[in-house]
């Protein structure tokens, strides 16, 4: 019997449901960030306080993140990969919807809370259902096309916005999941999973990540090596209104089409990561490119003369590019832990990441007071920087690694 092509065995129902789910995940991670001036001007927030509160409501949606990647983390090692992607998916989904429906900020918070929640689940359990599910061989190749296609959800999410009223953006982006939740009759459950479950292990036990030091240590630099990935997004993208003013750019930077810009870099860095770490068998290294081209957009962004706003969009899709080793990161992640604890590590680490910002905010705010707006993300952006390449000097290489293992 012949051996399907690495296309078609790349191409298997559970990498395309993992790959779409992503994507609507994308949409609404991101939305709040392109219609939040819209939204907050609706519900009577004022100029001045159009910051302040988006910061905050980000920060809820990211502690949501936090709570749900321990959450959804936990149930995917005991209850299964599936029972998270689908679950996740249809709690951001109804979440969205509620989005639609708030008339205060108050009752938008408790929904980005929950939409967190949500959105935490989709991105862990797919690259793990993935990375299990293909050969050792084209495992880059999968975890890479869920994130390309993922990200380009945020394009979906701007295009939306500009099209249609910001309440009906989130209507449409629940009615994307819930259709998706139609396809969960063609997707297989990972056949490692499966063994494990029936052997008498413990499974999903978050504290057994604290149980020495080498345990404790490999995990966190799991989440460091991803902190100027959210840097960027979080701030450097999302806040592209104010940092045009503060660059003195005369034309108004509209913060979703920076995002989109981004989304677009993103999905072809993740694609050129997945590629190259291919092409050279090697995740550090790759990983250690993308981290230097982040800092050297980093530099551009903050210090190069701008005049024109389209230059800003431009160097927004450098950074997203520089920042496309998103897929590779949560993919090493995966790699690096045993079965009975994969779904737990790849789920929390990226929404640790993600919840950085409820730490790099204040820091943020702090130096912006001190140095102003580019001083501040200057820091910021250097300390992040160097965490990440500190935390990727000490990580195993896990190319190839062969993921049928247990953590004891």
């Amino acid at each position: 019997m012949t051996q399907p092509s690495k296309l078609r065995q790349l191409l298997q129902i559970p990498v395309i449901v993992a790959a779409l789910g992503y994507f609507v995940d994308i949409y609404d991670l991101l939305l709040f960030s392109i219609v939040r001036i819209p939204s907050l001007r609706y519900l009577g927030v004022t100029e001045d306080k159009l910051l302040d509160e988006g910061l905050y409501l980000i920060n809820m949606q990211m502690a949501g993140m936090l709570v749900g990647g321990i959450l959804w983390g936990v149930l995917g090692d005991k209850k299964g990969r599936l029972s998270v992607l689908f679950g996740s998916i249809l709690l951001y989904s109804l979440a969205n919807i509620a989005n639609g429906l708030v008339t205060t900020v108050g009752q938008y918070a408790v929904w980005r809370f929950i939409a967190g929640v949500g959105l935490a689940g989709e991105l862990g359990a797919g690259i793990t259902l993935v990375a299990e599910i293909l050969p050792k061989e084209i495992r880059g190749y999968g975890t890479s096309l869920v994130a390309s296609v993922g990200v380009l959800g945020a394009v979906l999410a701007y295009f939306i916005a500009d099209w249609f009223d910001w309440q009906i953006a989130y209507f449409i982006g629940g009615g994307l999941g819930i259709s998706l939740l139609l396809l969960r009759v063609s997707v297989f459950e990972s056949g490692i999973f499966k063994n494990v479950k029936e052997q008498a292990v413990a499974r999903g036990n978050f504290f057994q990540l604290f149980s020495s030091g080498r345990q404790f240590f490999k995990y966190l630099r799991c989440i460091l090596i991803g902190l100027p990935i959210w840097f960027v997004i979080g701030f450097l993208v999302s806040l592209s209104p104010e940092f045009g003013q503060a660059l003195g750019i005369a034309t108004p930077i509209v913060a979703g089409k920076a995002i989109m810009c981004a989304y677009i870099g993103l999905s072809l860095g993740d694609m050129a990561s997945g590629l190259l770490s291919q092409l050279i068998q090697s995740r550090k290294k790759v990983v250690l490119t993308f981290i230097s081209l982040t800092s050297l957009f980093m530099a551009l962004y903050l210090f190069m003369p701008l005049a024109a706003a389209n230059a800003l969009y431009l160097l927004c899709g450098g950074l997203g590019f520089s920042i496309g080793y998103w897929a590779l990161f949560v993919t090493i992640a995966a790699e690096q832990f045993g079965t009975n604890l994969r779904a737990t590590v790849a789920t929390t680490v990226p929404n640790f990441v993600r919840g950085s910002i409820n730490v790099i905010t204040p820091l943020f705010l702090y130096f912006k007071t001190q140095y102003g707006i580019i001083g501040s993300a200057s820091l910021v952006g250097v300390i992040t920087i160097t965490i990440a390449l500190l935390a990727l000097w000490k990580l195993d290489e896990t190319f190839g690694k062969d993921l049928n293992f247990l953590e004891e």
